[in-house]
């Protein structure tokens, strides 16, 4: 029980709980009590009964299981009723989701009145559907359809009373009868008096901005509490399968229809900058870039072409959360124009102004990737760290003197280390790598060493060559080539003498090899050669 509480504890100063993405998915599967009779997993079992020694929370009262449970967030609370029936009817109890409807929503439930016949918990579901769809209308076509469907006229009954509950809607106003407005929104003639005087008699039908229908709604109702009680009463023998439909769609392809609408959907000049910063010094397919912004572009192709879309796209960023990910993504794409910027202001080479931006935009991903895969990262925050990792970056690249070295370190495993610590320890280990490949690419190039340079194969006179990078599945197989690489390489990262001293020996004895292959073959050439006349 101390466990659960404290869980509980955690979770209790989040505001916006009601927002997990496994919440309505938790409501579709225990919206109806357990089987008594079914068969409890070992966790539940444990924590229920007092087989383990202590007391379980069955053998607790209900008014200390309401103290407890209060403490939880609406996912726990629907996870703790869906262990067993008993505790399903506390979990489910009103006074519970009240509170949740209060803190999530901001807005009071009244629980018990006489009027009251949706309950708390059922209220909270619907809402917690509506609010999510209603939040993210920009970007969700399957809802702008359902509501924009018969403008100038409301859309059908079922989203019309959905919508007095929010006081801006993104809709142009309204022609409605005012049988309707009475009905949807129990809303009396005598509200809207003066516009009926300014039409004839036989006219019913009225123009009404949608924040004028909710500050009527509100007048009449009396609080924002009362109008959300008549809207769910009204909705209580209403069908939601399409709401529920609706939100499950929208819980699968938001992070793709969120995305969608922030990349193509900019004002024009800004869609332009857009465009050229994220394929900017970026690989990628001319042929699939070509389709940018029309219906059949490939959106998931664009998003893989950096790791912070990718990100986005699979919802590892701000606790999965799209709408604050994608100011996240919008920052980071800021910060990269501002880093275009300053590179180009600068006095380098075409292919030393990729690498700095490249390297750059990799050491910020390093150093932040965790910290926004909590929450949101400001535009000032991403700029502070691009510029100190350009300083590093700027190190680097004079530890290597020219492009060929820089190309040859930055798959040093010290290259990354700098890059994330700073280190001046790691810049050491990039400069003895540097020095050390130089030595042995001035040994095999010795005057009394030129003779191993025409004996040894190629695959092996390249491995001790200056500019040569050894790569890791190199480093496999029993293979000449891949033993002189596994010396190199432990040479090269260690600065072993011994190491150095083997690879001059494993050499040598391969020149050796190779001469007494090429004797023994003349030899026998010149023996079985046939004698000329």
């Amino acid at each position: 029980m101390a466990k659960l509480v404290r869980v509980g504890m955690a979770d209790h100063d989040h505001e916006t709980a009601w927002e997990s993405e496994g919440l309505l998915e938790q409501f579709s599967r225990m919206s109806t009590a357990p089987d008594e009779d079914g068969e409890r997993t070992e966790e539940s079992s444990s924590l229920l009964n007092s087989d383990c020694g202590g007391v379980g929370l069955l053998y607790l009262s209900d008014e200390v299981l309401l103290v407890i449970l209060e403490l939880l967030d609406p996912v726990s609370l629907l996870r703790l009723g869906s262990t067993c029936s008993a505790l399903f009817r506390i979990c489910s109890c009103g006074s519970l989701w009240v509170r949740h409807f209060q803190g999530s929503f901001g807005v009071g439930l009244p629980n018990g009145t006489a009027s009251s016949t949706v309950l708390a918990k059922t209220a909270f579901r619907l809402v917690f559907m509506w609010r999510t769809l209603f939040r993210n209308i920009h970007c969700n076509r399957s809802l702008q359809e359902k509501l924009f469907a018969e403008v100038p006229f409301p859309p059908r009954v079922y989203w019309s009373q959905w919508l007095v509950l929010e006081e801006r809607v993104p809709l142009p106003s309204a022609l409605l009868l005012c049988s309707d407005v009475e009905k949807l929104w129990g809303i009396p003639r005598e509200l809207f008096r003066e516009k009926l005087e300014d039409k004839s008699e036989e006219c019913e039908t009225l123009k009404f901005e949608w924040r004028e229908l909710y500050k009527l709604a509100i007048s009449h109702h009396g609080s924002a509490a009362m109008v959300f009680q008549y809207v769910l009463t009204q909705h209580q023998d209403n069908d939601h399968s399409e709401l529920g439909s609706m939100y499950h769609q929208y819980m699968q392809c938001r992070f793709q229809w969120l995305f969608t609408y922030w990349l193509f959907r900019q004002p024009a000049p800004f869609n332009r900058q857009l465009r050229a910063i994220f394929l900017q010094w970026r690989k990628h397919s001319k042929k699939k870039v070509a389709m940018w912004g029309e219906t059949l572009c490939d959106v998931r192709y664009l998003a893989s072409l950096h790791p912070i879309t990718t990100d986005y796209w699979r919802g590892h960023l701000a606790q999965g959360d799209e709408n604050v990910a994608i100011h996240t993504v919008e920052n980071y794409f800021s910060m990269c124009k501002s880093l275009v910027a300053w590179i180009l202001g600068r006095d380098w080479g075409k292919l030393k102004r990729r690498k700095v931006y490249e390297d750059t935009l990799e050491g910020v991903y390093m150093l932040l990737k965790r910290e926004m895969q909590e929450t949101l990262v400001e535009h000032e925050r991403f700029w502070q760290v691009a510029k100190v990792q350009m300083s590093r970056v700027c190190a680097l690249e004079e530890t290597a003197a020219n492009y060929v070295n820089w190309k040859m370190i930055e798959t040093l495993p010290y290259y990354k280390l700098y890059l994330v610590s700073g280190s001046a320890v790691y810049l050491e280990h990039v400069k003895g790598f540097l020095r050390r490949k130089r030595m042995v690419h001035n040994w095999i190039f010795l005057e009394e060493n030129a003779w191993l340079r025409q004996l040894l194969p190629d695959e092996l006179y390249t491995l001790l060559e200056y500019d040569t990078k050894i790569a890791q599945d190199a480093l496999h197989g029993s293979s000449l080539t891949a033993q002189l690489s596994r010396l190199i390489w432990l040479y090269l990262h260690s600065g072993q003498q011994l190491y150095l001293e083997t690879v001059k020996s494993v050499v040598l004895q391969c020149a050796h090899a190779h001469l007494s292959y090429l004797t023994a073959n003349a030899l026998s050439q010149s023996i079985f050669e046939t004698p000329v006349a």
